[in-house]
């Protein structure tokens, strides 16, 4: 394994229930004045937008709202954001929602306290986070992205068509609020697109360097077996509870840094996926479901070994006389018709 340094100060609470039992005690401790961050609508149909209010209400807080976060948050709706932070003298933020919401919360915590341009400082180019964000709280209610457990924000500026992803520890939240009830609403295609994001960021690291045996690659067999598993139950009942937790807990531990420890992680199909979406706004699970395909029947072949391990192990296939080159096109054929 590569050398590495590990920090990850986000408190997770998790299971049924959560949010109302912790959110005010959490909010107790904070300021006066929270941004509540989020998207399109949907907590106001499925009764999360109810809970999360009464539980800020019951700690007496003001709540500023800040809605209509897009699904690939643009750099104008961060500046939007952290412009009504600093009017409204906001004292911490919490973002309710999936990746987009929690993504564009990090960067509207650190220009609202950065006196630089943050697109052109942390995000055009990798910057040095030299200060304190303003505090963020998270609460999930899609997996997919990971983001509620580190640092990393993809965000787009449409004026040069350029969308990049950087990770600082110093944006993680303080905490992350993780009930798996408050997916069962989501859409079976953001359902889907979502755990095709899971998938990629396992695989990502898993066919990065080094290929000799590491902790990483044993952890990621099991996260992607498990997400085969868990999609496929939750397709037949969305409400399945053991399939949808597991989901929300394979999201963060594809996500935490755990499995990144040790390797190179180049993420190459969430980069080409990242100018994609820039230019189409298209999905970013179903951009991946795209471009994987094509990428990974373009190297199995030069990394025949590892995409062996990947049809042995993940994918169940059995050898049957085959050769590492043949069991290569099987592991990647099969995945793609399966998942």
């Amino acid at each position: 394994m590569n050398n590495f340094i590990f920090e990850n100060k986000t408190k997770v609470y998790f299971g049924k229930g959560c949010v109302g039992e912790y959110l005010p005690k959490i909010a107790a401790v904070h300021g006066d004045k929270v941004l509540l961050a989020y998207g399109g609508g949907s907590i106001k149909k499925n009764g999360v937008y109810e809970e999360v209010i009464a539980a800020l209400e019951r700690a007496g807080k003001t709540i500023i709202e800040f809605p209509g976060i897009m699904e690939n948050p643009t750099y104008k709706k961060v500046l939007e954001g952290t412009k009504l932070v600093k009017e409204k003298q906001v004292d911490w933020i919490l973002a309710v929602g999936g990746g987009s919401v929690m993504d564009c919360s990090k960067a509207i915590s650190m220009a609202a306290v950065s006196e630089k341009d943050v697109w052109d400082e942390y995000w055009a180019k990798k910057g040095v986070v030299d200060f304190e964000p303003m505090p963020l709280g998270v609460i999930v209610t899609a997996s997919g992205t990971g983001s509620e457990c580190n640092g990393g924000a993809v965000i787009t500026n449409e004026e040069v068509m350029i969308k990049t992803d950087r990770d600082y520890p110093k944006c993680n939240p303080e905490f992350a609020l993780m009930d798996p009830t408050y997916t069962y609403t989501v859409p079976t295609k953001q359902m889907v697109a979502g755990s095709f994001d899971i998938l990629s960021h396992v695989m990502e690291t898993y066919f990065s360097e080094p290929d000799e045996d590491n902790v990483s690659d044993d952890i990621s067999e099991a996260l992607m077996c498990g997400v085969i598993t868990s999609l496929r139950a939750a397709l037949v009942n969305p409400e399945d509870y053991t399939a949808r937790s597991n989901l929300m807990w394979l999201s963060t531990m594809a996500e935490n840094r755990i499995i990144k420890l040790g390797k190179k992680c180049d993420f190459e199909c969430h980069q080409m996926e990242h100018q994609i979406s820039a230019y189409t706004n298209c999905s970013h699970g179903c951009g991946l479901a795209v471009l994987h395909p094509v990428y990974y029947r373009h190297i199995c072949q030069a990394g025949a070994k590892k995409f062996t391990r990947f049809a042995e192990n993940v994918w169940k296939i059995p050898r049957n006389g085959r050769t590492d080159e043949e069991m290569a096109e099987a592991g990647v054929e099969l995945s793609l018709i399966h998942i």
